[in-house]
């Protein structure tokens, strides 16, 4: 089972779904609203527990009652949380609006997320432990650095998602293995608009890129290797908040259970293609036994070699 320790956030998702978002100044009228637990550490964290990896999360809730429920959401995903912190005043939150499309737009007020400023006692052993340790930007700066750094020193896999999308420091980018970004967040760190030019433009600081492309699948770059596109599952999508987190907790379960590149970006495709055809970010999210099911019906078998063969035909080199 892959061992995988999260450094991220949490925040409760305040969810309002309107047949179409309201413009700067304007009022829409809401057919429904939810509050659904999230964070994309998270998120993360419940997503790669249900794809099949052994979890730890560390992060921070309040004091109030999203906290509670927060950790109760992590606990009952299978998420271990002993050394999430509990620090005194309101949890992380997220507005978030989503359309009849899918389509979201999202407000984070960080909370107790601001309170993680460094790896706290027992932080660095648990990191030890991991095969991967996953990362995003919702924490303050100083402990994603510190997280990656300690990662690098103690020979962790380091994966980070680099929303919300802000410069790099140099020591971030030297400790990080893997970087995800999205389309837009690739082009907000390099300034290139296309997808396969700003992946290679990234690999001068990283060794391994995956830009995620939304309903077109993800973009598979290496140093050394031809750039790899794979698509992903034609669905209607219902809601697609939390769907790149889904397709990086997959991610981490397939690459530690050493599943090549090409195989684990489909599988991880697969789990966000299941997760968007559901409403919320962490109550979406798929089984393993789902996503091996899905996968195994693109392959037309139950796992054997032809599959792989034609797994291969659906991935292109870009």
């Amino acid at each position: 089972m892959t061992s995988i320790v999260v450094l991220g956030s949490t925040n409760m998702d305040l969810v309002a779904y309107v047949p179409r978002a309201p413009a700067l100044g304007e009022t829409v009228t809401g057919r429904s609203f939810r509050t659904i637990p999230g964070g994309k550490g998270a998120n993360q964290a419940v997503a790669a527990a249900r794809a099949g990896g052994e979890v730890s999360m560390i992060g921070a809730v309040g004091t109030d009652e999203f906290g509670v429920r927060l950790r109760a959401t992590l606990d009952h995903g299978a998420v271990d949380t002993d050394l999430l912190r509990t620090v005194e005043g309101a949890s992380g939150t997220a507005h978030i609006v989503v359309d009849d499309e899918g389509g979201n737009a999202i407000v984070v007020v960080p909370g107790a997320n601001s309170a993680v400023t460094s790896l706290d006692h027992g932080d660095e052993a648990l990191i030890g432990t991991a095969d991967l340790l996953l990362l995003q930007l919702e924490l303050p700066l100083s402990v994603v650095v510190e997280g990656a750094a300690t990662a690098r020193r103690l020979g962790v896999r380091t994966v980070l998602t680099p929303a919300p999308a802000q410069p790099l420091p140099p020591e971030l980018l030297a400790a990080t293995d893997l970087l995800v970004p999205n389309e837009h967040e690739a082009a907000a760190l390099t300034g290139l608009t296309d997808p396969r030019e700003a992946a290679l433009a990234l690999l001068r600081d990283v060794p391994e890129v995956v830009v995620t492309l939304g309903a077109a699948g993800s973009l598979y770059a290496a140093r050394g290797a031809d750039p790899v596109m794979v698509p992903a599952p034609r669905v209607r999508a219902v809601d697609t908040t939390g769907a790149g987190d889904t397709f990086v907790g997959a991610l981490a379960v397939a690459l530690g259970e050493g599943r090549p590149a090409p195989e684990a970006l489909a599988w991880a495709g697969i789990a966000a293609a299941l997760s968007v055809q559901r409403e919320g970010a962490s109550t979406s999210m798929p089984f393993r036994t789902e996503i091996e099911a899905a996968f195994a019906a693109t392959r037309g078998d139950e796992g054997g070699d032809d599959g792989g063969d034609k797994h291969e035909r659906e991935t292109d080199r870009v």
